[in-house]
């Protein structure tokens, strides 16, 4: 057994040595064809399909029901005219209503792609057709933007998220990520890996009643920080969704100046690419910018959106087509840099849907003569790469499953005859096939259906919703101090509550029973389960009564039939209104602002507490007047009720601001992400500066005095600000202008002045050291005018070296500054060599002796169990390395 010890030690060392190797060697054990890169393994694909092959990949189709076989349509169109990828949606009746809707889908979908698999020949073989068609995983896409109906295809079963206006009210990245991870990883779960979500657009529009809106799908009115939340929110979607689900992010090039829903009519917005270059295009430049973004944060592909352009080429009299079927348009937003090279690294454009009423109307105004065909061929031709196609019905076709097969039949013609159309089909086929390469590492059956088990986490992520929740909530108005004096407690016991709903009903089917989105009595119900005899034991759930908002207009209108309403509302002491957009379509919505209008006083001196669970701008001033209290909530998720209620009772203080400008209490965004005024914004000697290897004078060495970098006349100086902060306490957009000041003390002068922008809420720059005396650097971002001063004295004296701070109302450093003739500087070194020698040879002498003392004792203690010459050979080798270390650790020390 002792002579066996050896080689178990030596074995262990060879095991050891061997680990870091697994991961290289396992690298090379893979399959051959998952080292090829996506690009590659896509183009020996298409170079072996056949024109009906390449030609089907461009078309994302729609069909009816949540149950197919071989007598389906649909079956037809993904077996003999090769589809690219399918779209479900909840208006087709794609999805069951009940506790399995997700099971349900999750089996369609499973189906779908059974069909493709089945009478296929694998794809692999990279063999001439010879009569079968090649396995070509399917898109099975879906548009999943949160905050349930209208937005959300699947409404029970998975976690209802929040609104993308509500992430945005929290303006924090990590909470946009996980929510996007929420998202994605569920959906990945069902067997989805194509969506069309976050949508992009800044909001850049005034609200004006009787217009429509993106509500709350959109982060913000902010350009910088839709495109922070937006970058977020795509990693998030990746990660969730395991790298399987591409993300195509919506309204490109941006509908935040619209007026018009986009599924509607076509909007025409008065702005040249200029303009939209600085406001519209920046969230889509980050989520596109391939060089400096990480790939999991890059969206996958735009959504090329129905919307025309006046004066896009500077010329205010023209107007675009629909952006999505102007090819000059296209090529002259694609031709920008950031574009061109994401397009490089296959990035798809994919047209929004060719057969909405917006389309309808534009091309076919009388409704008499709608020819679909051309229409997919005008997009296509226009730089779309897939063609999205839901009610796509020509007329005189019986339905739009004939008009699908009439429309690919005729690029496959066009394909045969036209070399420059065929062309354009292989490339954009070419971009579709390397995704589905990327994300199907090999075109298998087996792993494109996500394993069963996944499903058991859908569902749970409502801890995630609840903290965006709280950290959305805002109080619009009035200010905090305004409130603590008009709304000193919350409700108390015996005091009457009457709340008003604005309710909100849906249904998953048309055949299905339709389900309270917003019901009536939401809020009373948290109310009661957190504060009634179950919860705190604050109220009497008798003190609480709720009315929708189609009854309080009907009281408005018809106050002798609602006598009850009316008794109960004169006797409320607190009256609470929760509210959601306007619409023209549901009347009632307008509900508070006609009870303002018409009945004013029987609100007066009354406790008034207004909840949006939408969008904060709907309220001018003269309505928010008659608020004792108004929150933003941004969207009608259960958990964003529970908090309404939390801060009814005061329990929670709201965090969030609006992400959009309001105007009915003048809260302009400019103004709210410009510098807070009164900030002293940190200033310092930037000492992570890296200079250009050709710059002499920033490159030199510093000599160091009493442990600072000291500098020269003629020297630069890299100075940086702390992270400056706006209105609301969050960091400054990128961009942000920061003026450096360099005065002489004493002297109100400025005799130099340094520009430079924000990244991440701090400014960098170079100062050159140009003229001798004390000096003061401040900087300034308007209306931000106080920051640190750092003081920089060059003297001509030899040896002069200034090092005390300057007295001042404003936080200072100091910079000590060499001066500006060079001379014997011996008198200016302290006599600090002598003793670092000395401590150099402590430091020897200790580690010496520890070293040898942990030998000595290794040595001893081994006795019993290693053979003397393998304790000779551990105690050398410890001895040999803490020798080395000693070494080490005294050049380390010498410089």
């Amino acid at each position: 057994m002792e002579k066996r010890r050896p080689w178990l030690v030596l074995l262990t060392m060879i095991v050891v040595c061997i680990l870091p190797f697994t991961n290289y060697i396992k690298g090379y054990s893979q399959p051959l064809e998952q080292s090829i890169p996506a690009s590659k393994r896509a183009q020996d694909l298409l170079n072996v399909l056949t024109p009906e092959e390449r030609v089907g990949q461009l078309f994302l189709v729609t069909f009816d029901g949540y149950a197919i076989d071989e007598s389906s349509p649909i079956f037809e169109l993904i077996r003999d005219y090769h589809v690219g990828g399918v779209v479900l949606k909840r208006t087709n009746n794609n999805f069951f209503d009940g506790d399995n809707t997700i099971i349900n889908a999750r089996e369609l979908i499973k189906n779908i792609q059974e069909m493709e698999w089945l009478g296929t020949t694998p794809s692999s073989t990279n063999k001439p057709n010879d009569g079968q068609n090649h396995y070509i995983p399917l898109f099975m896409g879906i548009s999943q933007s949160g905050d349930i109906y209208p937005y959300d295809q699947i409404l029970s079963g998975v976690t209802q998220l929040p609104s993308q206006m509500a992430i945005g009210a929290t303006w924090n990245r990590n909470l946009s990520e996980t929510v996007g991870e929420v998202l994605g990883r569920e959906l990945e779960a069902i067997g989805f890996n194509l969506i069309f979500t976050p949508s992009l657009d800044v909001l850049d529009i005034t609200y004006s009643e009787g217009k429509d809106y993106l509500g709350t799908q959109t982060f913000g009115g902010d350009p910088f920080w839709v495109s922070v939340m937006g970058n977020a929110y795509i990693k998030g979607l990746h990660q969730g969704g395991k790298n399987r689900i591409l993300v195509i992010v919506k309204n490109f090039p941006g509908r935040g100046s619209s007026d018009r829903l986009p599924d509607e009519e076509v909007a025409t917005v008065r702005k040249s690419l200029e303009q939209l270059k600085l406001i519209e295009l920046l969230p889509f430049f980050a989520a596109a910018d391939v060089e400096n973004k990480s790939e999991e944060s890059l969206a996958d592909g735009l959504l090329l959106s129905h919307i025309r352009y006046q004066g896009f080429q500077g010329n205010i009299r023209a107007t675009t087509k629909p952006i999505s079927f102007d090819q000059t348009a296209v090529d002259q937003i694609m031709s920008l840099d950031t574009f061109q090279k994401w397009r490089e690294k296959d990035g798809i454009l994919v047209s929004d849907d060719l057969g909405s009423p917006a389309m309808k109307k534009f091309f076919d105004p009388t409704g008499q003569s709608f020819d679909a065909r051309q229409v997919a061929r005008n997009a296509f031709l226009a730089g779309n790469d897939m063609l999205l196609m839901d009610q796509f019905i020509s007329t005189g076709d019986l339905d739009r499953y004939t008009t699908y097969k009439r429309t690919i039949d005729l690029f496959v013609q066009k394909y045969k005859e036209d070399q420059a159309f065929a062309e354009r089909v292989n490339a954009s086929a070419l971009r579709i096939l390397t995704k589905k390469f990327e994300i199907y590492n090999t075109f298998n059956y087996e792993i494109v259906i996500p394993s069963e088990a996944d499903m058991a986490g859908i569902g749970q992520g409502q801890e995630i919703v609840f903290e965006v929740a709280s950290r959305a909530a805002s109080l619009i108005s009035p200010s905090v101090e305004q409130l603590n004096d008009s709304l000193p407690r919350p409700p108390e016991l015996g005091e009457q509550i009457i709340i008003f709903t604005d309710e909100i009903k849906g249904k998953q089917c048309d055949s299905c029973t339709p389900v309270d989105i917003f019901p009536v009595d939401y809020l009373q119900k948290s109310i009661v389960r957190l504060y009634g005899p179950s919860g705190s034991g604050q109220i009497n759930p008798n003190q609480i009564i709720s009315y929708s908002f189609t009854d309080l207009q009907d009281y408005i209108e018809n106050p002798f039939n609602r006598i009850e309403l009316e008794t109960n509302l004169s006797r409320a002491e607190w009256v609470v209104f929760a509210c959601g957009d306007l619409s023209g379509e549901r009347p009632s919505s307008y509900a508070l602002k006609n009870l303002i209008t018409n009945k004013p006083n029987i609100i007066r001196n009354k406790k008034v507490i207004v909840f949006s669970f939408n969008a904060p701008y709907y309220y001018d001033a003269t309505d928010i007047s008659a608020f004792t209290a108004y929150y933003g909530l941004y969207s009608k998720a259960p958990a964003f009720v529970d908090v309404a209620a939390r801060i009814l009772f005061q329990e929670i203080n709201p965090l969030g601001s609006s992400p959009v400008s309001v105007p009915g209490i003048v809260y302009d965004l400019i103004t709210v992400t410009s510098p807070h005024p009164t900030q002293i914004i940190p200033l310092a000697v930037d000492n992570d500066y890296s200079p250009a290897p050709s710059d002499p004078q920033a490159s030199e060495s510093r000599t160091l005095i009493e442990g600072q970098p000291t500098y020269r006349l003629g020297d630069l100086l890299p100075v940086k600000t702390g992270v400056i902060y706006d209105h609301n306490k969050n960091p400054v957009p990128d961009g942000t202008v920061v003026r450096f000041l360099v005065n002489m003390q004493g002297e109100n002068v400025t005799i130099q002045q340094v520009e430079a922008t924000t990244v991440d809420g701090i400014a960098r720059v170079t100062i050159k050291l140009q003229s001798p005396g004390l000096h003061e650097i401040k900087a300034i971002s308007e209306p931000a005018q106080n920051s640190e001063i750092l003081i920089l004295d060059i003297s001509q004296d030899v040896g002069a070296v200034i090092s005390s701070f300057i007295p001042t109302p404003i936080p200072t450093k100091v910079i000590e500054s060499l001066p500006i003739e060079e001379g014997d500087q011996s008198e200016m070194v302290p006599e600090e060599p002598e003793k670092q020698k000395k401590s150099m040879f402590m430091e020897w002498l200790l580690s010496t002796l520890f070293i040898w003392t942990i030998a000595a004792t290794f040595f001893s203690i081994s006795k019993p169990r290693l053979p003397i010459k393998m304790r000779i050979r551990i105690t050398a080798w410890m001895l040999f390395g803490g020798s080395l270390a000693i070494l080490w650790m005294l050049i380390r020390m010498s410089g």
